[in-house]
């Protein structure tokens, strides 16, 4: 299915917006579906509306098409070589790339072919967990490890956190990290958060960054997250301030029994969009 259903039908050639669905759980650790997520998004979206408040634009007219999924499943490093060489040929073509997954280890290979394509860029990151482990469960490529790889190839701002291991702390960069703790009492540190940032910007969007009352159905749900309106206006200040070049959202774990999750992650990809075109 693509995304936006009926009302959005859009060919290769003439959109500007290509989603990739990348189902992939080989590397998650506690609860499994995230393979479901792509699926559980693209029945959701066909619920939108097309026509967005805020911004008072329909940003699906500029093309939005969703291709074939990505399926690789040999191994974790060939699933973000496969999403690389993808990312890299839309890139290419002038279009872009949404990613949606799947868990983090996708956004490896992503974020590698937005480093090859743009100068000064960063990474920013909305997430629970810190995911700066240097290998866990014998690879190097695991969900857990997904901005350590981000840091090899450009800076990274982190956003939402409330959960890391002691071996993580060795490789925090305390001016860039945004506990949500701190965030909960000022605010102003999103302005913070902002100005760390390059004038390029890739977005991965962990969906678990969210607090576990909106957003329960994730592989590995950490209470004490911002809600949705306050996570939204920080991304509308990033797109108003600085130049998103690309974003995933990835690990949704879809209920069969509760699909609010599934549409509030379909809300997120069109707001933002919707933020970055406006």
């Amino acid at each position: 299915m693509n995304f936006g259903g009926g009302e959005v039908i859009y060919d290769y050639a003439g959109s500007g917006i290509i989603i990739v669905p990348v189902p992939y759980d080989g590397t998650s650790t506690w609860m499994k579906g995230s393979d479901k997520g792509p699926d559980a998004i693209m029945n959701a979206s066909v619920n939108l509306e097309f026509y967005d408040i805020e911004t008072a634009t329909e940003v699906h007219k500029k093309g939005i098409h969703t291709i074939d999924p990505i399926v690789e499943n040999s191994s974790p490093d060939a699933l973000v070589n496969a999403v690389y060489k993808k990312t890299l040929q839309i890139l290419q073509e002038k279009k872009f790339p949404v990613t949606v997954g799947g868990n983090h280890t996708v956004s490896i290979g992503a974020i590698r072919a937005f480093s090859d394509s743009y100068s000064d860029l960063s990474v920013l990151q909305l997430d629970a967990h810190s995911d700066l482990r240097q290998e866990y469960e014998g690879s190097r490529y695991n969900h857990a490890c997904a901005m350590a790889r981000a840091l090899e190839y450009a800076p990274v701002v982190q956003v939402g956190i409330r959960s890391m291991a002691a071996e993580e702390l060795p490789y925090v960069n305390k001016v860039r990290i945004f506990y949500a703790h701190e965030l909960y009492y000022n605010k102003e540190l999103y302005k913070k958060a902002i100005d760390q940032l390059t004038e390029n910007v890739y977005v991965t969007i962990d969906l678990d960054v969210f607090d576990p009352s909106i957003m329960p159905s994730t592989g590995t749900p950490e209470p004490g997250g911002p809600d949705y309106l306050e996570l939204m206006h920080f991304l509308q200040d990033v797109a108003v301030k600085k130049n998103i070049v690309g974003f995933d959202v990835v690990e949704l774990c879809p209920s069969p029994v509760n699909k609010v999750p599934d549409f509030v992650a379909a809300k997120l990809i069109y707001q933002l969009l919707s933020y970055i075109f406006s």
